[in-house]
């Protein structure tokens, strides 16, 4: 299952801002951590990005009207007012059935009335179908056995002019080596999403280290040949978003590894609301205030 509905954009800019360097804090660290900051900002402007998003729902089963006229169950700005409709079969695939096909495209091919979508698949790896209309275009995703609606447009004002986000002091000493525990045999952890659904995630460690005299663990999921974590701390709902913070660090090396909580993250539905999220688990969410990295996305509550 996905962790999250825009996976792999999100795992190309972990493994950008994942370092791999020892614990002692390099001279040009300051410099380094800015540098890594803006090439976030800048790959989330990208085209076809998570702040392209404009629309979102969840499939119900059976017929899903799509367009623009109020009356429909996805009002969909941009879109004709009546697109289509959506069919949401018993074992998961989903029909768009259109109204008119003058204007339309289907994966950048003229559209026929009848068209079967793929979503990025159970996986995540595979590119949903793109129905295009006008600047925008929907494509239909996959969150275990919900089917989810998603509409973007590159022209979309918060991805044009996004603002970028208001840090913590750079701080050196949040730039912490850990010490890497193995678990054997793996260990299971339960991941929950924003949707309110549960995924069984296997744990091959966990991360331990220490601030202010006292040790902390944090357990994360493995990605790409990196570490993944999602965790929250007392910061959390004030300071910092309140579902989690992501985290990204290299794999071991020698029972250690760094954790860089300067380049601390909000996840993405910190940001927007058409994007799915998994919750920091308990067992990641830590009783100190991690004064490091991404604050709060004030943006979103405007």
């Amino acid at each position: 299952m996905a962790r999250i509905t825009e996976r792999s954009a999100l795992v190309a800019l972990g493994l950008l801002l994942a370092f791999s360097a020892p614990a002692a804090t390099p001279a040009d660290y300051v410099a380094s951590v800015q540098r890594a900051r803006s090439e976030r900002v800048e790959q989330l402007r990208q085209m076809d990005g998570y702040l392209a998003l404009t629309a979102s729902g969840w499939l119900e089963p059976g017929s899903n009207s799509v367009g623009s006229a109020p009356d429909n169950h996805f009002p969909v700005s941009g879109a004709p007012a009546h697109l289509g409709v959506l069919e949401l079969a018993t074992d998961g695939q989903v029909r768009l059935h259109l109204a008119d096909t003058r204007g339309i495209t289907v994966d950048g091919a003229p559209a026929v009335i009848d068209n079967v979508l793929r979503t990025q698949g159970s996986d995540g790896k595979q590119r949903p179908t793109r129905v295009g209309f006008g600047s925008s275009y929907l494509y239909v995703i996959e969150n275990g056995a919900q089917r989810g609606l998603r509409v973007k447009d590159n022209d979309a004002p918060l991805r044009t002019h996004f603002p970028g986000f208001d840090y913590f002091p750079i701080d050196p000493s949040w730039r912490i080596e850990a010490d890497w525990v193995p678990f054997k045999p793996s260990h299971t952890l339960k991941m929950a999403y924003v949707t309110g659904t549960v995924s069984d995630t296997p744990i091959a460690g966990k991360a331990v280290f220490r601030r202010d005299g006292r040790s902390y663990e944090l357990l994360p999921i493995e990605e790409d040949g990196r570490l993944f974590f999602v965790f929250s701390d007392r910061t959390a709902g004030k300071l910092t978003y309140g579902g989690a913070r992501f985290l990204y660090a290299a794999a071991p090396k020698n029972g250690k590894l760094v954790l860089d909580f300067n380049l601390a993250e909000n996840p993405p539905c910190a940001i927007t609301p058409h994007v799915v999220c998994p919750l920091a688990p308990p067992e990641n969410r830590l009783k100190l205030a991690v004064t490091a990295g991404e604050k709060k996305f004030d943006e979103a509550e405007k």
